[in-house]
């Protein structure tokens, strides 16, 4: 990749609008699931098993998980994206979701 190529993928990597909504970590093994939401879905994954494969994850549910079975069986799922005209109303929105999805699934957090 030449410099101006690699400066122009920098410059549309910095710009590119963050995704709020709502992930899941699943575990195939166990059933288990977390829910979690997120000012942005893109980064939120590689953030989460970064902890995970340095041991340090702060739910300690999730890093018993991983530790006993793997990366292989964890899962990082997208559920919702969020939404609104207005983005003062995203951070209730993405609480109000949290809470439907961590109900509707019989989740755990994914911190605490």
């Amino acid at each position: 990749m030449d410099g101006k190529r690699k400066k122009e993928s920098v410059r549309e990597y910095k710009e590119r609008k963050a995704q709020p909504g709502i992930f899941a970590i699943r575990c195939a093994a166990t059933g288990e699931a977390w829910v979690a939401a997120s000012p942005n879905l893109d980064t939120q994954q590689n953030r989460i098993w970064f902890a995970l494969r340095q041991g340090g994850h702060p739910n300690r549910e999730i890093q018993a998980a991983w530790n006993a079975h793997g990366d292989a069986q964890l899962r990082y799922e997208i559920l919702e994206e969020v939404a609104d005209e207005n983005p003062l109303l995203i951070p209730a929105l993405l609480k109000d979701r949290e809470r439907h999805w961590r109900a509707h699934l019989g989740a755990g957090a994914v911190i605490g």
